[in-house]
């Protein structure tokens, strides 16, 4: 089982601020790999104690924007997300969600990402890939 990383769970909660009411734990935090989790609780669930795909959308976002923000060009003031394609592939039901976001292309005006999303048994759970803008100014 992988282990949370308490101080960067901290500087993520604090540089993106919904992480922490999303309950998202850092496991990595480097620039070419970005792992983090949720917890599956029934607050964060929708019918049938799935947990929510908005859930599940909003870790892959919040891990893809960390991964971008280390992977921007000198002049670079910050990242937005400017699309997001997610594809999901298994019910989280129990245990935890937790999203490896990688580093595909890191340009001047765009960073692309891709994320994996797996259950707490290490299968799938979605695939997403998202393409960041590069903030200047």
């Amino acid at each position: 089982m992988t282990v949370v990383d308490d101080r960067q769970t901290q500087m993520m909660r604090e540089t993106v601020p919904f992480a922490g009411t999303l309950g998202v734990e850092v496991v990595g935090n480097r620039s070419e790999e970005v792992r983090a989790r949720v917890e599956w609780r029934p607050e964060r669930c929708t019918a049938g104690g799935v947990l929510h795909g908005g859930v599940i959308m909003s870790l892959a976002d919040t891990t893809g924007a960390m991964c971008a923000l280390q992977n921007l060009p000198d002049d670079a003031s910050g990242t937005t997300t400017i699309e997001s394609k997610t594809n999901f592939l298994r019910a989280v039901r129990d245990g935890f969600a937790e999203a490896v976001s990688r580093p595909l292309h890191a340009g001047r005006t765009v960073v692309v990402i891709e994320t994996d999303v797996v259950d707490a048994a290490g299968r799938p759970v979605a695939k997403v890939l998202q393409t960041q803008a590069v903030l200047r100014g």
